[in-house]
């Protein structure tokens, strides 16, 4: 059975960072582009970061600059690692295969809260 466990938010201050991880099982990455989405409240869930087999990259404007997303192929597991945190930042964050169209069944997702 396929799927993808999100962990590593919480609460943080302005300015802070934190690390996301998702590890999905069942299945591996290798083949796939792998994002990174968030959904904050009263809002659509958004594609935020992309990784591509060949480790090519992509990013919101919002976001660049700020976060990184990496993989690892072997442990079938994705990072985003989020450096200068606002708290326009607040949301559960998801990964998932892009497109959408590709996607796998979501995990819970992890809240990540930017508040003083």
């Amino acid at each position: 059975q396929v799927q993808l466990v999100e962990s590593g938010g919480g609460l943080v201050q302005p300015g802070g960072s934190l690390r996301l991880s998702c590890a999905a099982s069942g299945i591996g990455f290798s083949f796939y582009v792998m994002g990174w989405y968030r959904q904050a409240p009263g809002k659509q869930r958004e594609l935020i970061a992309t990784m591509d087999s060949g480790g090519s990259t992509s990013y919101v404007d919002s976001v660049k600059g700020r976060f990184t997303i990496s993989g690892d192929n072997a442990k079938s597991t994705v990072y985003l690692q989020m450096n200068s945190l606002k708290p326009e930042d607040t949301a559960v964050y998801y990964c998932n295969r892009s497109p959408l169209r590709l996607a796998l069944p979501w995990g819970q997702g992890t809240q990540v809260t930017v508040s003083s």
